[in-house]
């Protein structure tokens, strides 16, 4: 006999992200401000600022190996961020915090002691792979907390990437060390490791909420996304140590600018949208900010990052900018879930990007609200709605692109420059040659992110997600690789896309059944032969029924169930048919048994809940 779902009382605390967590605002707080402060701090570690220090280094340092040596942040954290990604299903997230902070502590702490370039090398090392655990690591762990903290790391990664050079830079005012380029904030990091130690303790108080892990398959991809990494950090290094001509280097920045475009075609089908913006985002916005800033310096003119008598410096700009990309990454969270969010968010990156041709240089730092807000706030906002379309799994594959797309974005910066400042000597012409390159990698920034609105529009049209699920709490919608990667809940079989679609079609022939929570469809496949009591449940979301004993009893089984009810009663005779029906659920079959065995006892009512006594 056929045995109903039990239908969980109303008494029985609820699941969800706080399910069973003591306090959970306090956890949520803490992993705020972790947040806040660790996603800038990674961030920071990607510009090589030595050569503004360069006449501070004592005798006998090779100035251009210097330089070279420092610049090994950002190859070793595009290789770190896919491989701690990967390493998040063996590892805790809390773990994984507290050791890529106390990675970027060593690092500060040793760089005080720092005497010759392969120290320096070892330390910017270390500093990449310090951050390349962080910034996934945070990830994940404000995956399944409130919608606002995912709101606030989306955010923070666009104002980090608008703000870190400035970041950068701005300790090394009127320094008399040059060490200072390998530990600019000693006091943020040891701030940002007292509060995952903090969140590392709440996190054993509470239990140990358990965070979601990408599947086998992600894995895989995640770790072919290393591949262009690996090509692209190897370009990098060689162009420093080589001293390639303009055209190579820009020959080998637009490869590479490929390379990233097609490996984010062959993620998941869901994921590719989040996958384009991510390549864009890493490629345009911080170049294009640490060209902006190093215009706007004292040296060049500028106001500077603090200003001047009766000018305004950076800082107002940047803070301005910001607060609203964070308020506008929350807004899109908690208030919007269109898709049509993303190519907004981009166009309004391209019209910053224009902006900055007419605003930029400024004796007042005041004009440059204009094009910081529009960048900072158009990424923002790109960022958080694709991220709100995916699953963990894919949203660890975009990230891993990011990185490199902003290597990529350096390389061109670098070519277009060589080639602009060919040959000039007089300082006035090195200056006028600085900002019309500038405004020329304005222009193909632009023109680049428009050529990712199309391809994100014209590759991503005909992949809808699998399944698009919506919480009752207002979570917009996300993929079944949600579902799946959430610790507890195991769906038989680790299939490709292909395979998905075959479970939605049913395409292997075999009987499956759907159930229905209202808001998300998840569908198991049912053993031929198997009764009900030994049918795989997989993960299967909470079914609220009002009336248990009349919807899963004759016709209204088939009709909550959605179930292919017509028909199967005249197909099958006999004992034939209650077999049938009762290995595939079908209500139909079960009635056309009844005519020849009797009639089918009546569902006694649900007894009580154990949870029913418990206090909520």
């Amino acid at each position: 006999m056929a045995v109903p779902p039990i239908q969980r009382s109303p008494n029985a605390p609820s699941a969800g992200p706080s399910a069973g967590v003591r306090l959970p605002w306090l956890l949520d707080s803490v992993l705020g401000l972790l947040i806040i402060v660790a996603l800038p701090l990674a961030i920071i570690a990607i510009p090589n600022t030595v050569s503004v220090v360069s006449g501070l280094l004592p005798d006998g340092f090779d100035k251009l190996a210097l330089m070279r040596a420092h610049g090994l942040a950002l190859p070793a954290m595009i290789l770190t961020v896919p491989l701690a990604a990967v390493a998040l299903r063996h590892v805790k997230v809390a773990h994984m915090l507290l050791g890529g902070l106390a990675v970027l502590a060593l690092a500060d702490a040793a760089g005080g002691f720092a005497g010759s370039t392969f120290l320096v090398a070892v330390l910017r090392v270390l500093h990449g792979v310090g951050a390349g655990l962080l910034i996934p690591a945070t990830l994940v762990a404000a995956w399944e907390r409130p919608m606002a903290l995912r709101a606030i790391w989306t955010g923070m990664l666009a104002v980090s990437l608008l703000t870190a050079q400035a970041l950068a830079l701005w300790p090394l005012d009127d320094v008399d060390d040059w060490r200072v380029t390998l530990q600019p904030y000693p006091l943020l990091t040891g701030i940002a490791l007292a509060l995952a130690a903090v969140y590392f303790v709440v996190w054993l108080l509470q239990g140990q909420p358990p965070m979601p892990t990408p599947r086998a398959g992600e894995s895989s991809r995640l770790l072919l996304a290393s591949v262009p990494a690996v090509g692209i950090a190897v370009v990098a290094i060689s162009t420093a140590s080589e001293e390639w001509g303009a055209g190579l280097v820009i020959l080998l920045a637009v490869l590479a600018i490929v390379a990233l475009l097609v490996m984010a075609y062959f993620g998941s089908r869901e994921g590719r949208t989040l996958a384009y913006v991510m390549v864009a985002v890493g490629i345009v916005l911080l170049p294009s900010l640490a060209q902006v800033t190093y215009v706007e310096m004292r040296g060049l003119g500028g106001p500077g990052l603090l200003g001047g008598p009766g000018t305004t410096g950076l800082w107002i700009p940047f803070l301005v900018a910001g607060l609203l990309a964070l308020a506008a990454a929350v807004g899109v969270r908690l208030f919007a879930g269109s898709r049509w969010l993303v190519p907004l968010g981009l166009l309004a990156m391209v019209v910053g990007l224009s902006s900055v041709r007419v605003v930029v240089p400024a004796a007042d730092g005041l004009v440059l609200v204009i094009p910081f807000t529009l960048l900072a706030a158009g990424a923002a906002v790109a960022l958080t709605s694709a991220l709100g379309q995916v699953g963990i799994g894919a949203a660890l594959f975009g990230l891993a692109l990011c990185f490199p797309g902003v290597l990529a974005g350096y390389l061109l910066a670098t070519g277009v420059q060589l080639k602009m400042l060919r040959g000039v000597t007089v300082a006035q012409q090195l200056v006028d040659r600085f900002v019309g390159t500038l405004h020329l990698w304005s222009l193909i920034g632009g023109f680049l992110v428009v050529a990712v609105i199309v391809l994100a529009e014209l590759l991503t049209r005909r992949a809808a997600p699998v399944v698009e699920a919506s919480s009752a709490d207002g979570e917009s919608a996300s993929s079944s690789e949600d579902l799946a990667s959430s610790p507890g809940a195991e769906v038989a079989g680790e299939g490709s896309d292909a395979e998905a679609e075959s479970w939605a079609s049913g395409g292997d022939g075999s009987d499956r059944r759907r159930r229905h929570s209202g808001v998300d469809a998840v569908e198991v496949p049912v053993q031929p032969g198997a009764g009900d009591e030994d049918r795989p449940t997989g993960a299967i979301p909470r079914v609220s029924v009002s009336d248990p004993v009349s919807d899963f009893s004759g016709h209204g089984a088939a009709a909550a169930r959605g179930e292919r009810a017509s028909g199967a009663g005249d197909a099958r005779k006999g004992a034939s048919r209650a077999a049938d029906g009762a290995a595939g659920g079908d209500a139909a079959g079960m009635e056309g048994a009844a005519e020849d065995t009797g009639p089918v006892p009546p569902v006694p009512p649900q007894a009580q809940s154990p949870e029913d006594t418990t206090s909520p």
